[in-house]
C-alpha cells in the first residue's frame, strides 16, 4: 500500500470521530494496527474507519473490549471485511439486541406507573416496592429488567 493510501492520526480523529487518545489506546490494546514513518508518525490503512464503526457499535451495546478483539481477530488480514464478514460478525449481538429491546420498552411502559404515582421513591412504594422487599435482593436498581441492571461496558 503507497503512502498515499494511508490516514494520518489526524484524519482517523476527523473521519471517525474518535479522540486520538482513544486511537492510541486501541493500538496498545490489539484492536487497532497502525504503521510509522520515518519519523515515527502513525499511520492508518483506510480500512481502520470500518474497524472504529464495529467498535463504537459494539462499545455502544455494552460489548466489552476482549469480546470486541476477539470478533476483530477474526476478520480477514490482508483484505478489507467485506459485508458478509461484518454481517457474520454482528450477528453474535442480534441476542443482545433483543434482549435490551425487550428491556427497554418494559421500562418505557411502566415508567409513567412508578413516576406517576409522585412518591419518587421505591422505599416507601406500596404498589411495587411494599415494606422496601427490593433492598433484600442487593443493591441497584434490582427491578429494572436484567438486560438495564448490566453494568455498562468499562473503557473508552
Amino acid at each position: 500500500m503507497d503512502g498515499h493510501d494511508l490516514l494520518t492520526i489526524g484524519e482517523v480523529v476527523a473521519r471517525s470521530g474518535f479522540p486520538a487518545s482513544a486511537l492510541r489506546f486501541y493500538e496498545r490494546e490489539g484492536l487497532l494496527r497502525t504503521t510509522r514513518t520515518s519519523g515515527g508518525q502513525r499511520r492508518y490503512e483506510r480500512s481502520v474507519l470500518r474497524r472504529l464503526a464495529f467498535i463504537r457499535a459494539a462499545r455502544t451495546i455494552g460489548v466489552g473490549l476482549e469480546e470486541v478483539r476477539e470478533g476483530l481477530d477474526r476478520l480477514p488480514d490482508g483484505r478489507t471485511p467485506t459485508k458478509a464478514d461484518w454481517s457474520r460478525l454482528s450477528e453474535a449481538w442480534r441476542g443482545r439486541l433483543d434482549e435490551q429491546i425487550e428491556a427497554l420498552v418494559a421500562l418505557r411502559d411502566g415508567l409513567d406507573s412508578c413516576i406517576g404515582c409522585g412518591c419518587l421513591s421505591l422505599a416507601r412504594c406500596r404498589l411495587y416496592n411494599p415494606d422496601d422487599r427490593a433492598a433484600a435482593a442487593g443493591p441497584g436498581a434490582r427491578l429494572l429488567p436484567p438486560a438495564l441492571r448490566r453494568t455498562p461496558a468499562q473503557g473508552v
